[in-house]
């Protein structure tokens, strides 16, 4: 076995088309619903409420991926025309990508407990430099930039249970200024029983509004405990002002700005335990004050059979999401296209991670998808982008994570199965 560092020296490089689809090829309904071994670039799927079965339809699953080491020859696949280049590797456990205003990459290292900086200094196509830029975090996901522009002044920064803030110009190798914790969070994680523990960030396109998500602690409880969760908080620049923005959202992973209608859009994890192909996960744009279901309902009036005739005036207040992604696929990290290197069609559309199944007797998610987003609306179908993160045998060696849109229009992915972060270019015909 050829290990990751080596493979980064050799400046792994994957041509696109091979196995790419030649032609869109779609799938609606049950046939959208099936698992990675249907999986390629090109191939369209579209899930609407009708399609969905009842619950309990099949039992519950679970199937965990236990991560194995890249197999030599395995690199992730991508539509005809592009390139994969292995970036770079050897973190603990990269998750949020965010690019700076001159081109450097900044990944949250949760397990590293960390913000690390990646600058392809010779412009060979890999990170040369690779520094630690903040230390000290605790699980930190959410990173931004503010003000928005060209000139930052501070790096915010999400970790479990609170929002931080760090001085910070575009081209700082070092942090030599003090951390600042502006806001608190409802905190989470599997050593403390806390539930879902990520935190993304996202301020609004005129600066002057701060989100962060925030997930459920549990999977479908609706106690006490999760009186602060399953919502998206909105603050002021400085932490203050802090209000509901959308609520009844279990897991809002991943928050985006749309740069043409300048609205947020949320990337969400939904419930388990209601069978293989329910409910779906999805993607939308979100309504200020719109409520979302969990725990009571779930896309639209649809009950959760495990809270029979709890809250009926809230039955009609269920906002159907924009993009229903197949259930269990564990969708985290999103962003716009705003770049120009890709072809006309992915531009203001969005790329998006799937991390994979556990409660889903076969295996799906684990790639990255393109969602079309056109004058601010979706149509409700997604497109594999970048898939072959699992064997013909099922064996799970690459999960994808966060996503950014580089300074010349490429795209990194970061990858927590093999602990790498992956860049994506078009090669103009």
């Amino acid at each position: 076995m050829v290990s990751r560092c080596s493979w980064l020296a050799l400046g792994v490089t994957a041509l696109a088309g091979i196995t790419a689809a030649t032609a869109a090829e779609v799938k609606e309904g049950k046939a959208a619903m099936s698992d990675y071994s249907d999986d390629a670039p090109g191939v369209v799927r579209k899930i609407k409420v009708s399609d969905l079965p009842a619950p309990y339809a099949t039992e519950s699953a679970r199937e965990m991926a236990r991560v194995s080491d890249r197999p030599r020859d395995a690199l992730p696949r991508v539509p005809e025309g592009f390139e994969v280049t292995l970036f770079a590797t050897g973190f603990k456990q990269p998750r949020v990508l965010i690019t700076t205003p001159n081109g450097d990459i900044l990944v949250a290292d949760s397990d590293g407990s960390q913000v690390r900086l990646l600058r392809d200094a010779d412009g060979d196509g890999r990170a040369e430099i690779n520094e630690v830029l903040v230390s000290g975090l605790d699980r930190p996901f959410g990173l931004a930039l503010y003000p928005v522009g060209d000139a930052p002044t501070h790096l915010y920064i999400a970790n479990t249970g609170e929002i931080l803030r760090v001085p910070y110009r575009s081209g700082d190798l070092k942090i030599s200024g003090e951390k600042q914790r502006i806001a608190k969070l409802s905190s989470g994680g599997r050593l403390t029983g806390g539930g879902h523990w990520t935190r993304d960030l996202a301020f609004s396109k005129d600066g002057k509004t701060l989100y962060a998500s925030v997930g459920s602690k549990s999977n479908v409880d609706d106690d006490d405990a999760e009186k602060d969760r399953a919502r998206i908080l909105q603050f002021d620049p400085e932490g203050q002002g802090e209000r509901v923005f959308a609520w009844g959202i279990r897991n809002p992973v991943g928050l985006a700005i749309d740069p043409s209608t300048g609205e947020l859009w949320t990337s969400v994890n939904e419930r388990d335990g209601l069978g293989d192909d329910l409910p779906p996960d999805y993607i939308t744009k979100v309504k200020p004050d719109g409520f979302y279901g969990w725990p009571w309902y779930y896309l639209g009036s649809n009950q959760d059979p495990r809270h029979p005739g709890k809250r009926p005036e809230l039955a009609q207040q269920v906002i159907v999401p924009d993009v229903l992604i197949q259930s269990h696929s564990a969708s985290l990290d999103l962003a716009f296209y705003d770049g120009q290197q890709f072809p006309e069609r992915f531009r203001g559309g969005i790329f998006a991670c799937l991390h994979g199944s556990w409660n889903r007797a076969k295996r799906t998610g684990y790639k990255v998808i393109f969602v079309p987003v056109k004058n601010g609306s979706a149509d409700g179908s997604y497109e594999d982008f970048m898939t072959g993160f699992v064997t013909a045998d099922g064996k799970v060696w690459g999960r994808p994570v966060g996503v950014t849109v580089g300074k010349a229009g490429e795209l990194y992915i970061s990858d927590d199965g093999s602990k790498s972060v992956w860049k994506v270019t078009y090669q103009k015909k």
